[in-house]
This record gives C-alpha cells, structure tokens and sequence, in this order.
C-alpha cells in the first residue's frame, strides 16, 4: 500500500512527487518515462521563473535529469480506472497491474483529441480504452479500433489477433499495416451510436456495423477514470488545496481547468502534494 500514487509524468506530475520525495513519503509515479510529449514539443518557453527561453526539449531533458538525481522513478503504466475503496484507492492499469494507495493525485492533463460523440456515453457498453483488460471479450467479434497515436499499435496488434474483423482507424500519419483481416479508414469517426450497448461507428459516407470500439489514446477523460468524481466542463472541480469531492483523491494541473501552462502545473503539483502529506497525517491521528 503506497501512500499516495501520481497517475501523469507531465509538469504537474513531476513537480508533486519531488515535494512527496522530499516529505519522505512511499509513493508511485505512474506515466511515460520520458514524460510529457507535449513539454517536448513547446518551441520556446518565456514564461516559467528562472528559465530564459529554453526550447520544450531542453526542458523536459531538465526535468529527466532531476527526478534521476532525485532517485525517482518513473512507472511506465497507462492507468485505465481508479476506484475508491474503504479508505484507499484502487488503481488498474492497460497491463493488468493492479496498485493500492491510500490517496492519488491526478495530473493527466486535457484529452488532445476530443471524445467523440457517444464515446462517453458507452463506456462499458461496448466502448473501451483498454485492449488487454477488455479484448478476450471481443474474441471472434467485429470491432473498430481507433488509435490516436503509433504508440498504441501494438494494442491494436493484440486486438487483431483476438477479433474476427477489425476497423482500424489511425488518427495520426504513416499507420502501420494490421494484417488481412483490418480494413484500413483513415478519417475521422462523427459518433458512436447504439442501443443498450454499441452498434455502429459512423462516418461522414459510411456507417461500420460493430460489436464494440476501442478508444487507444494518450489520456482519458477525468470523470471516466474515476467514478463519481466531479468535473465542470471537462475539468476536474478542486478547491484551493486541490482536493476534489472524493476523500483522499487530489488533482492538479491542466485537468483542472485554464490556463494551461507549466507555472500554473508546477504549483498545483506542489499543493497537491502537500496536501496529501496533511491528510495522510490528519488520517494518522485519526
């Protein structure tokens, strides 16, 4: 049982678990080891205190180095569902892993790609956002799969193998190739439509009879993550000390609203932290 799990590698991410590191707390940083694509791909950044127009690249490379120097690790999981327990927090992960943690903070930024229509509406009736938790179910099945990035290709691949047919619909340039049996759409779905559970995926001159679609993307939308949590037009509602409405769950940075910048991220991230430490020592005495 860890005491506290930051689910995102981004500014956000890397700023709360240098303050639980130095609070001397047990906890997991869960994202992609070389952190934030979206810092890499800043082309200067004027506005962050004590850096002077330092490229998206040289910053990241920055902050690389200071979790290494501060012997913190990054866990390269994707999570797919956290889930409030008595007291503590279980979090799933596209791998199967399983981690506990008595509180999380959430710093998974904003979606780059918006959900599509009916997306949200579905999840667990036929729309997923994990391969390995939920493919056995489609084995032999018909089901669309659309991919955000060629990171995921290899859930795609792993798909392939169960479905019968497969949709296979890249946001991105330069797909891979599935195999026979995955007919190729390259554009952009208008919505997912069904009844009890997913039907179709349709597109502007064609509408794809499936049995389900998975969603392979960076992040996940917040209230989809987390069950009952509260967000306000995408983002997660928090109070000053970045608390949300579940006990023990805190979030920061862009997930949490305007404006979008790493100032804002780095200090949110460092809140959330300290709280934690407050209510991990408040749960103590308790």
């Amino acid at each position: 049982m860890y005491d506290c799990i930051v689910v995102g590698s981004g500014v956000a991410g890397v700023s709360a678990a240098l303050t639980l590191k130095a609070n001397g707390k047990d906890f997991l940083l869960l994202g992609s080891p070389e952190l934030s694509g979206k810092v890499a791909r800043a082309e200067r950044i004027l506005n962050y205190p004590g850096l002077s127009a330092v490229t998206g690249e040289e910053f990241r490379a920055a902050l690389v180095r200071q979790l290494k120097d501060m012997e913190i690790p990054v866990t390269d999981e994707r999570v797919t569902g956290v889930y409030a327990m008595n007291g503590s927090f279980s979090l799933l992960t596209e791998s199967g892993q399983a981690f506990e943690s008595r509180t999380v903070i959430l710093t998974t930024g904003v979606e780059a790609v918006k959900p599509v229509p009916g997306e949200t509406e579905f999840v667990g009736r036929g729309v997923s956002y994990c391969a390995t938790c939920d493919g056995f179910l489609y084995k032999g099945k018909t089901i669309a799969v659309v991919c955000t990035s060629a990171r995921f290709e290899h859930e795609a691949e792993y798909l392939y193998k169960l479905a019968g047919k497969v949709y296979f619909v890249p946001l991105y340039k330069s797909p891979a190739d599935l195999g026979e049996k995955a007919e190729k759409i390259v554009k952009k779905p208008l919505r997912i439509e069904g009844g009890m559970r997913v039907e179709k995926l349709v597109f502007d001159d064609r509408e794809l009879p499936v049995d389900g679609v998975f969603m392979l993307k960076e992040s996940v939308s917040p209230a989809v993550l987390v069950g009952g949590l509260e967000t306000e037009e995408g983002h997660v509602r928090v109070h000053r000390d970045m608390s949300t409405n579940l006990k023990g769950l805190f979030a920061a940075g862009d997930c949490t609203g305007r404006p979008y910048q790493y100032a804002k991220a780095a200090g949110e991230g460092n809140v959330a932290a300290h709280s934690v430490c407050d209510f991990l020592a408040g749960a103590r005495k308790a």
